[in-house]
């Protein structure tokens, strides 16, 4: 049954640094849902002007993408009215959030709090999944990133460190460990391809999370500011931090969006993810190559890609997304001009 107006409708925030799993365990959730027969809704957010992501859930799913920037930021202001709409549309039971990889989670449920004050809505979790290589390897060259990647680990109410499967044993431990050094609260688990119990998106759980910023474990009793990590210091004062330069914490990160005039070499293209740089850290996105009859949706994560073959749905442009930090845009635009105008070669 649909959600009435006098109830609560329960929003789940699935957070984690780019490649991680989210979008993985975002479908293992909605299957989980739909097998209990609720109606569910989903709000994915991508960086880039396409949302790829969203390729992958099935299309009797409500959708509303919010794209070309953050919840947090840049289009902070559209999330109360995207959930609303969803909600007034389509009368879901439960509501899932996936937020950019970029994305700082407590920037994010102040987003969610301006939310609460127009409709009925209670976030239930914050469900963080951790790339434990991604973040073995952060966590010994320090950087942005990692504080990121420690500000999402710090405010999640449930811990996914993913990709066990690609570290040794002794890895594994010291995953474990960063992780509970930074949050000791959170039920933990450790997953293959974010496989885990889904009972903690259970309707009848009791909420973890609370829409008001004042989780009791990341107060600082000393200042009384309400702390979550070297970049999430929050007085409720985020556009006077923009005007005065300081940015949030994902500012580092830039997205390249570029759309293909028609199909394009495979090897070339293939050749071309090869040699991206260090500082190109995800992509994304769907082709069509010259040499094949289908069309493919491509995942480029920590040097390793996959090509995944697809059937669209509607009009889809193909397009490739680029997200790093403080990468060539520029020489990379020229090169993929490049492969379309050399797409026989």
């Amino acid at each position: 049954m649909p959600a009435s107006i006098e109830h609560s409708i329960p929003v789940h925030l699935l957070s984690g640094f780019l490649g991680s799993g989210k979008t993985t365990l975002l479908n293992q959730v909605v299957d989980y849902y739909k097998a209990q027969d609720v109606k569910v809704a989903i709000i994915m957010n991508e960086l880039g002007d396409v949302n790829l992501d969203g390729q992958f859930v099935e299309g009797d799913v409500p959708m509303a993408e919010m794209l070309s920037g953050c919840i947090c930021c840049t289009i902070r202001g559209d999330l109360s009215i995207e959930l609303k709409e969803l909600i007034d549309e389509h009368q879901p039971e439960v509501v899932l959030i996936e937020s950019t990889g970029a994305a700082n989670p407590m920037e994010i449920i102040d987003a969610v709090t301006e939310a609460a004050l127009f409709m009925r809505i209670d976030l239930r979790t914050i469900a963080t999944v951790v790339d434990g290589p991604e973040l073995l390897e952060r966590s010994r060259r320090g950087g942005k990133t990692f504080k990121l990647m420690q500000d999402q680990i710090r405010c999640a109410t449930d811990l996914i460190v993913n990709k066990a499967d690609k570290l040794a044993p002794e890895e594994l431990v010291e995953v474990q460990q960063l992780v509970r050094e930074l949050n000791a609260f959170a039920p933990l688990t450790v997953t293959v391809r974010c496989v885990t119990d889904l009972s903690i998106f259970d309707l009848a759980a009791a909420p973890k999370a609370k829409l008001a910023p004042s989780a009791e474990r990341f107060d600082d009793t000393a200042s009384g500011k309400h702390v979550c990590g070297a970049n999430c210091n929050h007085d409720h004062d985020h556009d006077h931090e923009h005007e005065h330069g300081d940015y949030s914490s994902h500012s580092h990160v830039m997205t390249l969006t570029h759309y293909f005039a028609g199909p394009i070499n495979s090897h070339a293209f293939e050749e071309l993810i090869q040699r991206l740089p260090r500082e190109v850290y995800r992509a994304k996105g769907i082709v069509t190559f010259t040499d094949t009859s289908s069309r493919f949706l491509f995942q480029y994560a920590y040097r390793e890609v996959e090509f995944i073959r697809i059937t669209p749905q509607g009009n889809v442009s193909d397009v490739a997304v680029f997200i790093g930090e403080h990468f060539g845009k520029e020489a990379l635009q020229l090169e993929l001009e490049e492969l379309e105008q050399n797409r026989l070669g």
